[in-house]
């Protein structure tokens, strides 16, 4: 049951209008996230934008009060209270494995599964790419374009690539 929830998320309700055009679009999308995919809390100022991918069954969870913005790619990641995520940001949970020489990458398998943690109140900036396992904490920001390889510590602003801290928020 739960695969059919998320195929008919993926032909129907990834696919309502933005919702700087139809606000009742980020209504039917945060209603399906809490009650149908139970992979949200419910909170207020809630937005789950369009063309939002994610991934199957128990490799997503979502706090209260986000904001996720349209073209977002969530492959594993466990995401606290009042986090914003701008467009075309990537949260990657699985890698291929590249160890050996001697045999194509391709053939060589994955490890699946080391999840993205984002503490509450983080926002993360435009286009940023978050690597497997990486936790973000609390009050941080990622800038616009970074690629996060390593954990982020409270309130700081990191940037770069890879992401370097650039200042502490307190």
């Amino acid at each position: 049951m739960k695969k059919l929830s998320y195929f008919f998320y993926y032909i129907f309700i990834t696919y309502l209008p933005n919702y700087r055009y139809v606000k009742f679009s980020n209504t039917i999308r945060v209603w399906y996230m809490i009650h149908v995919l139970k992979i949200m809390k419910k909170g207020d100022n809630t937005r789950f934008e369009d063309h939002i991918y994610i991934s199957g069954p128990g490799r997503v969870t979502i706090g209260k009060s986000c904001q996720i913005n349209e073209r977002v790619f969530i492959q594993g990641a466990v995401i606290g209270d009042y986090v914003m995520i701008a467009p075309y940001v990537s949260l990657i949970a699985n890698m291929h494995n590249f160890e050996r020489t001697d045999i194509p990458m391709v053939k060589q398998g994955k490890v699946v599964g080391n999840k993205v943690i984002i503490e509450d109140d983080v926002w993360i900036g435009r286009n940023a790419i978050v690597m497997p396992g990486v936790r973000i904490g609390k009050g941080s920001i990622i800038a616009a374009g970074s690629v996060v390889t390593k954990d982020v510590p409270e309130y700081v602003i990191v940037g770069g690539t890879p992401a370097k801290i650039i200042k502490s928020r307190k």
